[in-house]
């Protein structure tokens, strides 16, 4: 008898073990996807406004994802704290409109090292004319290591999240190099 509850609590406990390193998806915080450029940007007497599309929302089972409103805020956040722009207005009421639109985002199914690539379509639009002061295609990646986490979906989260912060950088290096 003293040998079948033993089995059962080993049974339970490496079940009990296993959940907890599973875990469940976590979408990606905005918080860890703010940008801050590696080098100083130019700062833009303009106001802009930040759309995004292309996002997907983190499904209970699905891996990590970064949604809409969160990539819109971490990049308004980002253009906040580098003052990149005088100021960022919500709706189309800003003196240039910023669509970043998501288009592709690769994420590793397990290892112990994850590698997230994301490749975003970035545009500024001068609002009185409509014309196009910027259109680029930019990607980036980031990898989280085993180090980072043991937990693997805290891990994946982590590489997404590096891989947007990466991307908003880049973005926010192309429009600080424009001459408007």
């Amino acid at each position: 008898m003293n040998k079948n509850i033993a089995r059962r609590l080993g049974v339970i406990a490496c079940v009990a073990t296993l959940a907890v390193l599973a875990g469940c998806a976590a979408p990606a915080h905005k918080e860890n996807m703010t940008a801050t450029p590696a080098v100083a940007v130019k700062k833009l007497p303009y106001s802009v406004s930040v759309d995004t599309r292309g996002g997907a929302e983190t499904g209970a089972m699905d891996s990590s994802n970064v949604s809409n409103a969160d990539l819109k805020a971490a990049i308004e956040s980002s253009i906040a704290k580098s003052s990149l722009f005088k100021s960022v207005v919500q709706g189309k009421n800003g003196d240039y409109e910023l669509t970043v639109t998501v288009t592709q985002l690769s994420k590793p199914m397990f290892g112990g090292a994850f590698t997230v690539t994301m490749e975003t379509g970035w545009s500024l639009v001068k609002a009185s004319d409509k014309s196009v002061v910027l259109r680029k295609a930019i990607r980036s990646s980031h990898t989280a290591e085993l180090s980072d986490s043991l937990v693997g979906v805290t891990r994946l989260r982590l590489a997404v999240e590096g891989a947007v912060r990466n991307n908003i950088s880049q973005g926010m290096q192309e429009i600080s190099q424009l001459s408007i």
